[in-house]
């Protein structure tokens, strides 16, 4: 089943909602003020079963100039624009304004349509054909099909739907393989169901008890529901009409211009680089200019930042420009977007998103090559951009939000980077090297200030925690030893004192059994300064000549073994401290630490004040 969206554009009280009601036999304004006044204020919905293959939903906008914002928000998800004249009135404001906002909007394909054909001649009806010629030339209406229709006698309607049916068969499907994202256009709530919102759902496809997060904030919900050009459905897809029944949530905490899409997935944006066309019937546009930014189904308050010191962007140019929301909101890179002066409220121009990242330019860096590359270039040029950029490099999901593109994509497109870990992480390889370089000479100086220690922790390491393994691992130079790193060529060599006083420190402790000095004691006694003194304990603790059973106590191997003897060969006894005291003949000060290490090492085991020996 293919799905088309298609909507009105044009000029108010041009006959877009009879249009629809003719088309579709639906009365698009539900609201009590639009029936009224007999025009549309807010966006109406509409259906058809075209074919037994093909099914149209239509949005009906609004054509008076005080409701563009709203006629934005239904006009951004379409696939093929109905552009509507009036026979008897031709070409009007809000028709050339409704025209740019479709044609800057990127919107590809469009039926000329020529309302209320029964008011007038058939030789008026040609003329507003010329002029219609002579005002989409060179546009992407230029060769559409311009047909006249009467929604009250019939005329035409036949003829616009063989129209609408070749164009549904010649536009592209949207894409369902990728991540659901629907911005919503409305919210209200429905007796027996609860919430709802709907909007057309502009990729991949939403399930009944799927969740997904409703952006810009973090609320996560639960979709109880699907319907479908207004029918239940086990799925929506792409291209589709959608409502959605979500628990959890009221529709006064939902407003028009979030999106719904998949959970913890994507960061809202408040800085967006832009590709903006500025229309000539626009006045010049200044540096922190603000403006009413549109995309999708959101109006946000956004200010214009200018590159290179622009004064001014001239009116009929287009230039790069950065946008600064006033309020954050979902958007990806090729996104289409409208602004609007504040005073008088009138589009001004629009553009595409080209970057979401909210780089820091210097004044050196070339803005336009930049982000020209970021607009136009292949997937692998853009990926080595971004990662080029972190010293660090980037993981793939980041660089998949950056650029709106699957993870998939990032994977195929890495010429010139290099893959790390577990497959999320991408570097370039002269910024690897850089790391690579700088780990050898942190260890290289470590070794030479500490040279009785065998490496530097790997939390002192000064390379990012992320890049370490494979660092280590590409590194033949460098040996990873539990939480340590050492040159491959590293030894720890004694001088002549060291060596005297490592082996008064070892005797001291061999020499005095279970009963042992004190270690300041014992280290002030080796002949050799405090720091040094201090490496060779722990030259003598990792060999394990002697071992640490508490903070203030160190016993030689030796003794602790002999004790472990003793022990075994009274297997099975109930010991009391005094016991153990009495067997070793040693204080408690000693006692105590070493039935506590006898537990740690399974010698014994602690039962209420006694302890029974394995």
């Amino acid at each position: 089943m293919r799905n088309l969206v298609a909507g009105t554009a044009g000029h108010i009280d041009h006959g877009k909602t009879s249009l629809i009601r003719a088309l579709t036999g639906i009365e698009t304004d539900r609201l009590a003020e639009e029936k009224r006044r007999g025009i549309t204020i807010d966006l109406g919905f509409a259906h058809l079963q075209l074919t037994p293959d093909l099914r149209v939903g239509f949005v009906d906008v609004p054509g008076h100039e005080r409701f563009v914002k709203n006629m934005l928000a239904g006009v951004g998800g379409i696939d093929l624009v109905l552009f509507i004249v009036a026979a008897d009135e031709s070409i009007k404001p809000q028709t050339r304004e409704h025209f740019e906002i479709c044609r800057l909007l990127g919107i590809r394909h469009g039926i000329v349509v020529i309302t209320k054909a029964d008011l007038v001649d058939p030789e008026i009806i040609e003329l507003v054909k010329l002029e219609l010629e002579e005002f989409t030339a060179g546009s992407f209406l230029e060769n559409a099909p311009a047909i006249a229709v009467s929604s009250r006698t019939g005329e035409g309607i036949a003829e616009l739907k063989d129209a609408i049916r070749t164009a549904g068969n010649n536009i592209p499907a949207r894409n369902n393989q990728g991540f659901p994202r629907l911005p919503i256009d409305r919210a209200f709530s429905a007796k027996g169901f609860g919430t709802v919102v709907t909007g057309t759902l502009v990729s991949g496809s939403i399930l009944p008890e799927a969740e997904l997060q409703l952006y810009p904030t973090d609320r996560v919900l639960r979709v109880r529901g699907v319907q479908v050009f207004s029918k239940p459905a086990a799925r929506a897809d792409a291209g589709q009409r959608t409502a959605v029944n979500i628990a959890g949530i009221e529709p006064a905490e939902i407003h028009r211009g979030m999106v719904l899409s998949t959970p913890a997935l994507f960061t809202p944006v408040k800085t967006v680089d832009c590709f903006l066309e500025l229309l000539a019937s626009a006045k010049p546009l200044k540096h922190r200019a603000p403006v009413h930014f549109h995309a999708g189904t959101a109006e946000i308050e956004a200010e214009v930042r200018l590159f290179n010191r622009q004064a001014s962007v001239r009116p009929g140019t287009q230039s790069w420009v950065r946008l600064i929301l006033r309020e954050p909101t979902l958007l990806f890179p090729g996104d289409r977007f409208i602004i609007r002066m504040f005073s008088p409220v009138t589009t001004i121009g629009g553009g595409r998103v080209v970057d979401i990242s909210a780089h820091r330019y210097r004044k050196q860096d070339q803005v336009t090559v930049r982000l020209s590359l970021l607009d136009s270039g292949t997937v692998a040029e853009r990926v080595a951009l971004l990662v080029n950029e972190s010293a660090c490099g980037l993981p793939v999901k980041t660089l998949s939000e950056q650029l709106g593109i699957s993870e998939k994509a990032v994977r195929s497109a890495i010429p010139g980077v290099q893959l790390l870990g577990a497959e999320d992480w991408l570097i370039a390889r002269s910024a690897m090297a850089d790391h690579r370089a700088k780990l050898l000479e942190q260890v290289r100086r470590f070794h030479l200030d500490h040279p009785l220690l065998p490496g530097i922790s790997k939390a002192s390491l000064f390379t990012p925690a992320t890049l370490i393994p494979e660092l280590l691992r590409s590194t033949p130079e460098l040996v990873s030893e539990q939480d340590t790193v050492r040159l491959r060529t590293h030894k720890v060599t004694l001088q002549q004192d060291e060596t005297a006083a490592r082996n008064l420190i070892e005797t001291a402790f061999a020499s005095a059994g279970l009963a042992v000095p004190s270690l300041p004691e014992v280290l002030a006694q080796s002949g050799i300064e405090d720091k040094r003194a201090r490496s060779i304990l722990q030259l003598l603790l990792r060999e394990q000549r002697l071992i640490k059973v508490s903070n203030e106590l160190v016993f030689h191997t030796s003794a602790l073994e002999q004790l472990r003897q003793t022990l075994t060969a009274r297997k099975g006894a109930r010991m009391s401290v005094g016991d153990f005291k009495e067997l070793t003949g040693v204080s408690r000060k000693y006692a105590i630490p070493l039935l506590e290490y006898a537990d740690r090492e399974k010698w014994t085991r602690r039962d209420g004040d006694v302890r029974i020996v394995n």
